[in-house]
């Protein structure tokens, strides 16, 4: 006979289904819409480019973020988390590396749209490569920290998943939110809105908009910004008086990225929508150049 586990505290019967349903689906949609991505650009030819590496890890990012999600899902219909206290510092550091690095690479692929419409230089293989490199690096060294004693990972109220420890509001915890929401939420978003800007201006020039230029940060914003706002929160007031439910609404937003990002970085590409196109029926794209341009 299985062994009924009791609810976690603060959590109705329905209200976990909910989550656990909620986390594996947002984790089955944005993994296959991934890794849909990442396929075909390893099969079609004419979607590997050098700013198409840039647009294949935010989507390797993505999927990282999915297998998260769907642990998370599966210890959800558990009602417990079943790792042990080692497995929680696993999971919280690859929730982490893979999200810090989502939004750099994205911040990469904002970075290589102004270099194409605005000044018409092309980016390089190793350019690319190196950004590419940068970013899961520069993610890595930001998710190790926690690990080595400057924040602190552990369950998220559910206690079915593992995160940034905000309970404690300490100056630890409040120093590396500091440097980690400057580095990683408000440079990456200020690359993003300057780069956009700068396109959105040229396409007003010419008259032609080739695609929306403020839904990138606005992805950034809507699904990172409310998971922010509550770590920036716990910085300064006690958030434990927030009910856990509602704490959770957060998490579950942030992990809506990986579909939105698919939408946003690839099938609303035109030439890259082509290449997947051409992977799941073998029509050819008329177009053999694929650059970053966006409906």
């Amino acid at each position: 006979m299985v062994t009924a586990h009791p609810l976690p505290e603060g959590f109705t019967e329905i209200e976990v289904f909910a989550i656990g349903t909620a986390l594996l689906v947002e984790a089955l949609l944005g993994f296959c819409l991934n890794g849909l991505t990442i396929i075909s650009f390893r099969k079609i030819k004419e979607l590997r480019t050098p700013s198409n590496l840039l647009v294949l890890s935010v989507a390797l990012a993505d999927c990282g973020i999915c297998i998260n999600a769907f642990i998370a899902a599966f210890s959800s219909f558990l009602r417990y988390w079943p790792y042990g206290s080692d497995g929680c510092q696993i999971h919280g550091f690859h929730g982490f590396l893979t999200a810090l690095a989502s939004i750099s690479s994205s911040a990469a692929v904002a970075w290589d749209r102004y270099h194409h419409y605005c000044t018409r230089s092309r980016l390089q293989w190793s350019t690319a490569a190196s950004m590419m490199v940068f970013a899961w690096l520069f993610a890595a060294f930001w998710a190790v920290m926690p690990l080595l004693g400057w924040g602190e990972y552990d369950y998220e109220p559910l206690r079915t998943c593992c995160t940034l420890d905000y309970s404690k509001g300490d100056r630890n915890y409040i120093t590396f939110l500091f440097a980690l929401a400057t580095f990683n939420f408000m440079i990456p978003g200020f690359i993003m809105m300057t780069a956009y800007q700068s396109i959105h201006q040229k396409f007003r020039k010419t008259g032609h908009f080739k695609f929306n230029t403020g839904l990138p940060l606005k992805t950034l914003v809507i699904c990172w910004g409310p998971y922010c706002l509550l770590c920036s929160y716990a910085a300064v007031e006690n958030v434990m008086f927030i009910p856990a439910k509602y704490r959770m609404i957060p998490a579950l937003i942030a992990k809506t990225v990986p579909t939105v990002d698919a939408f946003v970085y690839a099938l609303g590409n035109e030439n890259y929508r082509g290449g997947i196109w051409q992977f799941l029926t073998g029509q050819k794209i008329e177009k053999a150049e694929v650059d970053n341009k966006t409906k």
